[in-house]
């Protein structure tokens, strides 16, 4: 017979503790942007983005708990939430990036990369913005029989897509297509781009209806003159052909 621990049904599990978000402004732009990207990427999935939440893994235990800088996690219900309990949403996440600077460089390196690889998240990636302690800036891990190896190839299996460092962000892009997932500025300015282009051709368009009526009404009045022409002659007893 298995013994089963009772767990309380009013356990608290705060959403917050008062600390700051990130250390500094590099680190925290890193963060958002990332999170940001992620999500549009996944919009369209059944995933969720999360970014600096608690990760609940321990029903019954709320001092057990992390807030990774950004999580992804499968097989869920897209949208956001206060914390991810991992025993009520069924899932591990999937992906976990961590903005690392020499004040985290030791917890991100050996707590963070032990509890992540005994919860078996499939990926895990440590980003310094500034290249205080990563001289590529970017490194990551992959779980291979339940062990995390180094990845060498830049990619991320999970999310199929490529990442590089460009400068202080972490830039992804698509390995289907090649093309660049764009941090929000970027599509703002694809987007303001698009706009005049699209305006751009509407004022070509109309310039373009404007020259066939201009055409139209010229061919109109030189076939008018043309019979007018032919009544005059008409009337003088001269008949064209």
């Amino acid at each position: 017979m298995t013994a089963t621990i009772p767990v309380k049904s009013d356990i608290f599990y705060p959403s917050a503790d008062g600390e700051p978000v990130a250390e500094t402004y590099d680190h925290l732009y890193a963060l958002l942007t990332t999170l940001e990207v992620l999500k549009q990427y996944l919009s369209e999935k059944q995933a969720t983005v999360l970014g600096n939440q608690f990760l609940y893994y321990a029903q019954g235990f709320p001092k057990l708990r992390v807030a990774p800088d950004v999580m992804v996690i499968f097989d869920v219900a897209p949208g956001g939430r206060d914390n991810y309990k991992t025993w009520e949403e069924g899932q591990i996440p999937s992906v976990i990036i961590e903005m690392t600077s020499p004040g985290t460089q030791a917890q991100d390196q050996v707590f963070k990369k032990t509890l992540y690889e005994q919860l078996g998240v499939k990926e895990y990636w440590l980003f310094d913005p500034k290249g205080e302690w990563i001289a590529e800036q970017l490194q990551g891990y992959r779980l291979r029989r339940e062990t995390y190896e180094v990845i060498t190839d830049s990619r991320s299996e999970p999310l199929q897509l490529r990442l590089q460092v460009e400068g202080k962000l972490i830039a992804f892009y698509r390995e289907d297509t090649g093309e660049k997932l764009l941090v929000p500025e970027e599509l703002a300015i694809a987007l303001q781009q698009e706009v005049i282009a699209r305006q751009q051709a509407e004022e070509l368009a109309e310039t373009e209806r404007q020259r066939a009526e201009t055409e139209r009404q010229r061919a109109e009045a030189a076939e008018l003159e043309v019979v007018q022409l032919k009544e005059r002659l008409r009337t003088l007893g001269i008949e064209l052909e």
